[in-house]
């Protein structure tokens, strides 16, 4: 049998893991190495342009498998990349792989196992059960939407006119309630920045109106454990106050969020924040954890989150509502928003024809919600 029979079979099921893995040791490099580079490279290359982005498929594989596994599929991003001129990569995929620091830094392909092995100070038994392990998960993902086009296939942005100079407003704004220490000082700053997003989203409605080529935009949104479940609701509260639909893939550690884009970029924003905002309350808050208080400790920080989310989103809708009241445009707005929000729940549906609506959350920890509606109510948005 073949190198590449084997990989195949192993892959497969027709071969055992553990014995195709001896197989690989025992063979010669010379002719393991090709094979395995280009199966793993291949795999990521079908990854991508079955939609997975950068940061989605490094997600996948070291939640699926390990960290040395989704060391690998950085590099093979790396490898699917430098075959595309700089205008054939759109700047959304190309920052993704930069934030993960994709580079071709080894030399020949054929000898990138031998490489890996030097440059990470692992043996050569490890790295072959990375390989097969990472493609192994590579091969049990499923095609998703093409949200960003993959490499080679370049989309034409439809700037929304002024969004950027409010998203830098937004971020500075964010960064100094994210800054502080002072809660009164934090409050400020988000209330600020969700009063901008707030009337840019209301004048963007406004402008689009009459525009049939305006469509709902969609984003997928890492979400990590620990207590991912309940770091989704918040992201859930902060999308309905803001015109948006959230669909939570807990198999693959991400949600997708429908809406339109400058809502789309608002939620984004607000919920980074916001989760380092409940991170700093949370840890200042909790009980002592140690072997004692473990569990008291785990429903503590689940509760306060569950508790925080609430309250995040009740203040941002009530926000939210004060801006519509208080513009001079509010009996044009109305059915505007209308229709958008049928166009969002529309996209949403084409996209997640079936979907299974979330159970809702048993807190068992009275102190973490009260202490996470506290919060809310110190360092988050009016």
């Amino acid at each position: 049998m073949s190198v590449q029979e084997t990989v195949a079979a192993v892959l497969g099921g027709q071969v055992g893991y553990e014995d195709g893995l001896d197989l690989l040791t025992v063979t010669p490099a010379a002719e393991v190495d090709p094979v395995l580079t280009r199966a793993l490279f291949e795999a990521v290359a079908r990854a991508v342009n079955r939609g997975w982005q950068p940061a989605e498929l490094h997600r996948a594989v070291a939640r699926r498998g390990d960290p040395g596994q989704a060391a690998l599929v950085v590099d093979a991003l790396a490898a699917h990349v430098r075959g595309f001129a700089a205008r054939a990569v759109d700047p959304r995929w190309r920052a993704q792989a930069a934030e993960l620091d994709a580079r071709a830094w080894w030399g020949a392909d054929d000898d990138y196992p031998a490489q890996v092995v030097r440059r990470r100070r692992t043996d050569r038994i490890a790295l072959i059960d990375a390989f097969l392990g990472a493609l192994r998960v590579l091969a049990g993902l499923p095609p998703i939407d093409v949200l960003i086009p993959p490499p080679g296939r370049v989309a034409r942005a439809t700037p929304v006119p002024g969004n950027e100079a409010m998203l830098n407003r937004v971020r500075a704004l964010l960064a100094k309630a994210e800054a502080t220490t002072f809660p009164a000082e934090a409050e400020a700053f988000s209330a600020k920045a969700q009063e901008l997003i707030s009337r840019h989203s209301l004048d963007a409605a406004l402008v689009g109106a009459g525009d049939t080529e305006v469509v709902p935009f969609a984003r997928r949104i890492g979400v990590d454990h620990p207590y991912e479940s309940e770091k989704a609701s918040l992201l859930d509260a902060v999308a309905r106050a803001n015109r948006c639909q959230v669909v939570w893939s807990p198999e693959f550690g991400f949600a997708t969020v429908f809406g339109f884009d400058a809502d789309v970029d608002a939620v984004d924003l607000l919920h980074a924040s916001l989760l380092v905002q409940a991170h700093r309350a949370m840890a200042r808050d909790e009980p002592p954890g140690g072997k004692a208080g473990r569990s008291r400790l785990k429903s503590f920080r689940q509760s306060f989150l569950i508790g925080y989310a609430v309250r995040i989103g009740e203040r941002l809708a009530a926000a939210d509502q004060s801006a519509l009241t208080q513009s001079a445009d509010t009996n044009a707005l109305l059915p505007v928003l209308a229709s958008r929000e049928a166009q969002v729940r529309q996209a949403r549906e084409q996209a997640f024809p079936r979907t299974v609506r979330g159970r809702g959350f048993r807190v068992d920890n009275e102190d973490g919600w009260e202490s996470g509606r506290e919060a809310a109510n110190r360092a988050t948005l009016r």
